[in-house]
């Protein structure tokens, strides 16, 4: 009967068997880690190396928060109950006031801008409550800083002569003095007599385009009443019909009612009024007073 031969079981070596955690992006992964249960044995030839490693997630990206958006200043506004156009540029800063409202909304407004209803659409000018900027404030040069520094520490005795020259340069320049306003003529002063009444009804029939010279004038009062403004014709068919002929040019009443001039005195016997009305009269009827020559 053969031998039988001793045959050596292969020794198995225990294993043990641990877990690592593998990082991918924000997930963990466990892979089975496989070590000899044997101290100083070496690693199992071509086993796989696995080292464990921890890999931080990426942070997530800031968002980015946008402010709203001013409102948009509005472009119109509706008239209300006790607005004014005055009101309403204050109101809204309307650069140039209420005549730079008016301009700009003169076809709706109409040509009175006082007259505005309840309602009423208005324009507003984007630009017209502008705020003008300040200027910037000029930078200091180093050299401008040493020459300042360079004048505060020269004694004053030194420089007494150039400040002293320097004085009329720096001081103000004079205003010149305001043009002294116009005086308005002085009021004529007319001679109270037969001279003065006539120029001074010659006066006020130039304002009035009424026609009439000196001579034309003079001439008629001398024929009619001799120079009297208080001269009254009792005998003549006026007189008959109870409107008698007065004053220097001697005119009826209803004629120097319908004749009168505005500015001058509503008295008949008045010198300056009857002159006046009697020469409006005459323009009237014979184009001019120096176109009488007799009774009219």
């Amino acid at each position: 009967m053969p031998a039988h031969g001793k045959h050596r079981r292969p020794r198995r070596r225990p294993v043990s068997q641990g877990i690592a955690l593998a990082g991918t992006g924000g997930v963990a992964l466990a892979l089975p880690l496989i070590t000899p249960a044997v101290a100083g044995a070496a690693p199992v030839s071509g086993a796989p190396e696995f080292t464990a490693r921890a890999v931080a997630a990426p942070a997530a990206a800031p968002v980015a928060v946008t402010a709203p958006a001013a409102p948009a200043a509005a472009r119109t506004y509706t008239v209300v109950s006790g607005d004014s156009l005055s009101l309403i540029a204050q109101k809204k800063g309307i650069q140039g006031g209420w005549k730079s409202l008016y301009r700009a909304n003169r076809s709706a407004v109409g040509d009175n801008p006082s007259l505005i209803h309840p309602g009423l659409e208005l324009t507003l000018r984007r630009d017209s409550a502008k705020v003008t900027p300040a200027p910037a404030k000029k930078k200091t040069t180093d050299s401008e800083r040493a020459s300042r520094s360079e004048r505060r520490s020269t004694p004053a005795a030194s420089t007494g002569a150039s400040a002293a020259q320097a004085a009329p340069a720096a001081a103000p320049a004079a205003v010149p003095a305001a043009a002294p306003a116009k005086a308005a003529p002085a009021a004529t002063n007319y001679a109270d007599n037969l001279d003065g009444w006539i120029r001074e009804s010659l006066a006020i029939m130039a304002r009035h385009g009424i026609p009439g010279t000196y001579d034309g004038i003079h001439r008629n009062v001398m024929r009619e009443s001799s120079g009297n403004p208080q001269a009254i014709n009792l005998w003549d068919s006026n007189a008959a019909a109870g409107t008698p002929s007065k004053g220097l040019l001697q005119v009826i009443e209803p004629t120097f009612l319908a004749y009168h001039v505005p500015g001058t005195s509503m008295d008949l016997f008045d010198p300056v009024a009857n002159i006046t009305a009697a020469c409006n009269y005459a323009a009237d009827r014979y184009g001019s007073i120096d176109n009488v020559n007799g009774a009219y």
